[in-house]
């Protein structure tokens, strides 16, 4: 049975400061509905001291954004949205439209239509976090969407050069300089001077996850995203160093953040929390680091494989990092997770900056029914059919009928028996069932 030798705060705690946020997160967004950019550009003053008349940046302030990176800089974005962009269209191969006769006069097929527009929210007002640039842009590009903006909050109070730069190579098509609820608001509900988007994708903190939680239904979303998890299984193969790092590597998100250690060895789960106490009082973001691991670091010991599987899982985490001696048995085994990295080669911090997977990935459990933003997510899988002959209307219309009257539908079973009575010549009486 799996031991804990750490455990982070308590649910219920956990669920009290969710509410809080669900409550003025609620509040703002009826505020930006009803005022529009005069809400917008108010909560923009008061969260982020940031004014502007108009949001959105020029092309001369793109411009002395691109100007302030060094040659090497743009050589760096310019990579990693390669890697991103080389995935997602080998990920767009795999989607196909599809058209197949699956009765003799019967055809039914599907296509894949990109969304219209979409709004991306790259975080920023902590760490300018470029990499969500491109994570959302370069993906949506890929998929095929027609008007794709983006919001970053101000950063040390002016746009941020590097994430400016992200965006713009990214191709998106608007990019305005407003952070938080306001940004997320403003592109789904739209204002005077920003036109609604049907999509909103992109991380963030707290306040932003829950805005679109409440704004999904009125435009569609990536996923519900929450903290930022991280989850190191790991046996005696690897030591408390590489551990603790990885832990820390990914608690420096965010206060809030859950850091877990998954382990058969008892000997490496108390190195490694004695490393992670020697590494914070050294990490240049311990402030950050340590509140998250005091508050939701966890250490597991478990048995065997299969328990860290079965614990796992049960943990559904947003990243999973393997250093096992077989991390394929994980692969083959671990059904909820975001993302999984094999290996101690690769790590956390190689998918979220570069090596072109998307790093807007499930996070509070949602790994349990969803996966992380891809092309896929950009796309509608939309139906259509067509039936060629006359037999074929009749035949299928029969059948429709009965289930029809079966249901108690009238009207549905009416709409079969026209066609009976127009393409097969059946004297059909109206609203009962075929013969």
């Amino acid at each position: 049975m799996a031991r804990f030798l750490k455990r982070g705060r308590d649910a219920d705690a956990v669920a009290e400061d969710d509410a809080k946020v669900r409550a003025t997160v609620e509040g703002i967004l009826a505020d930006i509905k009803a005022r529009g950019d005069a809400a917008v550009r108010e909560l923009s003053i008061r969260f982020d001291k940031w004014d502007r008349q108009n949001f959105r940046l020029s092309e001369g302030e793109i411009q002395a954004c691109l100007d302030q990176l060094t040659p090497r800089d743009l050589e760096d974005i310019r990579f990693a949205q390669t890697q991103v962009r080389n995935f997602a269209e080998h990920q767009k191969a795999a989607l196909r439209d599809i058209e197949v006769e699956t009765l003799p006069g019967v055809v039914l097929g599907h296509r894949n239509i990109p969304v219209n527009s979409v709004g991306c929210y790259v975080p920023g007002g902590k760490y300018p976090l470029l990499a969500s640039a491109h994570m959302s842009v370069v993906t949506a590009k890929v998929a095929g969407c027609k008007r794709i903006i983006t919001c970053a909050p101000p950063f040390e109070g002016r746009p941020a050069p590097a994430i400016v730069a992200a965006q713009h190579l990214a191709g998106a098509d608007e990019i305005y300089c407003l952070g938080g609820i306001q940004a997320v608001g403003a592109m789904a509900l739209g204002t005077e001077s920003i036109a609604p988007i049907d999509m909103l994708v992109g991380p963030g903190n707290a306040f932003v996850a829950e805005a679109k939680r409440q704004l999904y239904g009125r435009v569609g979303i990536d996923l519900f995203a929450g903290p930022t998890e991280t989850l190191i299984i790991a046996d005696e193969t690897v030591d408390a160093e590489i551990c603790a790092t990885d832990l820390l590597g990914q608690a420096e998100h965010g206060p809030n953040s859950p850091a877990v250690l998954l382990t058969t060895s008892e000997k490496l789960a108390r190195e490694t929390m004695a490393e992670v106490e020697r590494l914070l009082k050294i990490l240049p973001t311990a402030a950050i680091a340590r509140k998250a691991w005091e508050d939701y670091g966890e250490v597991i010991i478990c048995d065997s494989e299969d328990e860290m599987v079965a614990e796992a899982d049960r943990i559904a985490s947003e990243h999973v990092q393997v250093m096992t001696r077989d991390p394929d048995y994980f692969l083959h085994h671990m059904t909820n997770y975001g993302a999984l990295f094999l290996g101690p080669r690769t790590n956390v911090s190689y998918g979220d900056k570069v090596i072109g997977t998307n790093h807007t990935l499930p996070t509070k459990k949602s790994a349990r029914y969803t996966g992380g933003l891809w092309v896929g997510k950009f796309m509608k899988t939309c139906t259509y059919q067509r039936v060629l002959t006359d037999e074929a209307s009749t035949m299928i219309g029969e059948y429709c009928s009965r289930l029809c009257m079966l249901e108690g539908f009238a009207g549905h079973a009416e709409q079969a028996n026209i066609r009976v009575r127009r393409y097969g010549g059946r004297n059909i009486p109206y609203a009962t069932a075929a013969d």
